[in-house]
């Protein structure tokens, strides 16, 4: 079978090995059919990417079909489609036994701190994933990067009628906007990017969208369109180390500072206002099977524009050049393996 590698920063190979042709009786052989690239494969093969070491198989945004399966599944049958949950848990550790899998102490995320799926056969664990037969393949493999985004929405306990500021407008911002309108709640979106920004408004349904620049009159920006009140929760979905600092400043007394983004650096603030707003800052990390249900769910009812949301299809031979040429500027890059 075909295998991508991540050999370094920079480097990325294709080779052939051996499919797998025993497994555990929990587990299930998947011909992997999509697989979405995203920012955690930029910045691996860019060489900035947390929790990582080479040579690595990339790849988590996954769907496919299941080839073949142990003596002991219960859920799948071979000819079923499938999305994958990437976040291998251990199941014992605090994290786990308070239902936070998706931040347990012993996380082995496939693609990151394991072998992922860019490749063209695959051996999961039953628990880990999702039948997802009345889905298209591109669409159950978009399925993860938009849990991402649910999660962060449902920890901050978005409510109807709050106001919220979702800063950067990629693959990750767009699925939080989307939840969070979806909840009800009143959305700015705020990028760089005036383009990013006008697909962000039509994807997401968001009320207001601003252009990032001057902290200080974006602040009056947002009180003016906020009837003189900072939004209640931000998100920011940038992995910027400026852009995380900064959105301090846009957030509400009282309010919360929601970080989806991953930056591989310090992040500093400053303490006095901080303990002045009285502000709650969270870590929002990966997704849990509840996360998956959920925008499964919303897939369903038609509440997520599936075909907009991915703007790229690539072979999967096309792969390591696709990087090599780093023209990233797009929303969702899909490799179709046929």
């Amino acid at each position: 079978m075909r295998t991508i590698i991540c050999q370094n920063p920079g480097e990325m190979i294709m080779h052939k090995r051996e499919a797998p042709t025993s497994f555990g009786e929990k587990d299930v052989l998947i011909r992997v059919k999509r697989i979405g690239i995203c920012g955690t494969d930029l910045h691996a093969y860019g060489g900035n990417q947390p929790f990582f070491q080479y040579p690595r198989i990339l790849g988590h945004e996954l769907s496919g079909i299941v080839e073949s399966v142990g003596g002991n599944v219960q859920t799948l049958d071979i000819g079923d489609q499938v999305t994958v949950i990437p976040y291998m848990h251990c199941g014992d550790c605090i994290a786990c036994k308070n239902g936070k899998t998706n931040c347990c102490t012993k996380m082995q995320v496939i693609g990151v701190h394991i072998d992922g799926g860019m490749t063209e056969y695959l051996v999961l664990p039953e628990s880990h994933i999702l039948k997802v037969n009345e889905l298209s393949l591109n669409a159950a493999a978009i399925i993860e990067p938009l849990s991402i985004g649910a999660h962060a929405v449902r920890r901050a306990q978005i409510q109807k009628g709050d106001r919220v500021l979702i800063i950067g407008a990629g693959p990750i911002g767009l699925g939080v906007a989307r939840f969070a309108k979806l909840q009800g709640a009143r959305t700015i979106m705020m990028d760089i990017s005036k383009e990013r920004l006008a697909f962000a408004k039509e994807w997401t349904g968001c009320d207001q969208v601003l252009i990032a620049g001057n902290e200080f009159e974006l602040v009056k920006e947002l009180m003016s369109i906020n009837e003189g009140d900072l939004p209640a929760a931000v998100f920011d979905a940038t992995g910027n180390k400026h852009s995380m600092m900064s959105a301090f400043n846009y957030v509400s007394h009282g309010g919360k500072l929601i970080y989806v983004g991953l930056v591989k650096d310090q992040i500093t603030f400053n303490d006095p206002d901080f303990h002045a707003k009285e502000l709650t800052l969270m870590g929002s990390r990966n997704a849990t099977i509840e996360d998956f249900q959920y925008v499964i769910d919303c897939m369903n009812q038609g509440n997520i524009d599936i075909d907009t949301y991915i703007t790229k299809k690539i072979r999967f031979e096309k792969v390591p050049d696709y990087f090599q040429a780093k023209m990233y500027n797009t929303n969702k890059v899909l490799i179709e393996l046929d």
